[in-house]
């Protein structure tokens, strides 16, 4: 009988061989692949979860081409980084500092926008009482509205809250943390404002976002920024924020444009660039349409589904406030009637405060 052949055993190592070095290439390849898919699935995570306010074209049944002009050379790095912030203590308090107290050294008021010089902020002792109590009466007068206020006083950082004080899906006023998170990375050579996106620049689509409420901007600056570093910089503010949620507390958002205006969120020129877009918006109906013309305004307005929202920050005569209404309704339906409560609880806070 012929001998068995001797291949037999080779052909078992080589195959063998092929076997390991297969299993060590395919983790490599899974977790390459892991990493592709999650980079193209963030926008539609965000989308799906934070949904699309109403476009320009629907809000102002025109075409959106605003004439601005882009950014073209690196704006000045700062000398400093601004000071460092303290946590925002808990918004269930109805009377809570928004942050600790500051050395005179490290505490710098920006001027606002060129247009409308900031005034310098006095001590003031508005009645809060009477405040409370009118707030509450109007938002009492409503009970098939969700609604929430918070007020913030400039010059002691405290906060007021009134109604409904737990997180709204906060809509387009989530557009002022994503600018401040912005300027804050770009300010520490992190992200650029000269960065290409979209045909334009990172500052031209930041311009667009708060002014225009440009949603297609707002999805290239989160992308910039990144879910985790968005994350990161509202941590640093006490703020429990995550992207795909889009959910902000009343208090929460009063306090960021409180650090805005003071100079604690980032440097002067940044912040007078912003302010300057809060002005003259696309949609002006909500709490400018209620405010005095002898009232410096800065805004920010959210419009989603049931939610209608409007930030500001309101100056005249030395006194300076943070304001901030927060409302959910049934539909876009009573959107008419919830815009007539924010006037309401606009006039209750003019009155009572300037």
């Amino acid at each position: 009988m012929s001998p068995r052949p001797t291949t037999q055993p080779t052909t078992w190592l080589v195959r063998a061989l092929i076997a390991s070095i297969a299993a060590l290439l395919l983790p490599l390849s899974l977790s390459s692949f892991a990493v592709a898919d999650d980079e193209q699935s963030s926008p539609k995570s965000w989308t799906a979860a934070a949904g699309s306010e109403a476009p320009d074209q629907t809000i102002q049944g025109k075409p959106f081409s605003p004439p601005v002009a882009t950014v073209t050379a690196p704006l000045p790095k700062p000398s400093a980084d601004p000071p460092s912030l303290t946590a925002v203590p808990s918004p269930t308090s109805s009377a809570t500092p928004a942050v600790r107290a500051r050395t005179k050294a490290t505490a710098k008021t920006p001027a606002a926008p060129a247009a409308t010089p900031a005034e310098p902020l006095v001590q003031a002792a508005p009645p809060y009482g009477a405040l409370r109590k009118q707030l509450n009466a109007i938002i009492s007068t409503y009970p098939q509205y969700q609604l929430g206020v918070a007020v913030i006083d400039m010059s002691d950082g405290v906060i007021h809250t009134y109604g409904v004080q737990g997180k709204f899906v906060a809509a387009s006023t989530g557009k002022i943390l994503a600018a401040a998170a912005y300027y804050h990375y770009a300010e520490r050579g992190l992200l650029s404002l000269t960065t290409p996106m979209g045909g334009h620049t990172a500052a031209y689509h930041i311009h667009q976002m708060i002014q225009q409420s440009n949603n297609q901007s707002w999805a290239l600056i989160l992308r910039a920024i990144g879910n985790q570093r968005i994350h990161d910089y509202a941590t640093a503010l006490g703020i429990s924020y995550y992207r795909t949620l889009n959910e902000l507390s009343p208090a929460e958002t009063a306090t960021l444009l409180y650090l805005l205006y003071t100079g604690r969120l980032i440097t002067t020129a940044h912040a007078n660039q912003l302010l300057s877009y809060m002005q003259h918006t696309n949609y002006e109906t909500l709490i400018p349409a209620a405010v005095p013309s002898t009232i410096t305004l800065f805004h920010k307005y959210g419009l989603l589904n049931g939610y209608l929202h409007d930030a500001s920050i309101l100056v005249q005569g030395g006194r300076g406030y943070a304001f901030v209404v927060y409302t959910l309704g049934r539909s876009t339906a009573d959107i008419p009637a919830r815009t007539g409560v924010i006037h309401e609880l606009t006039h209750a806070v003019v009155e009572k405060l300037f």
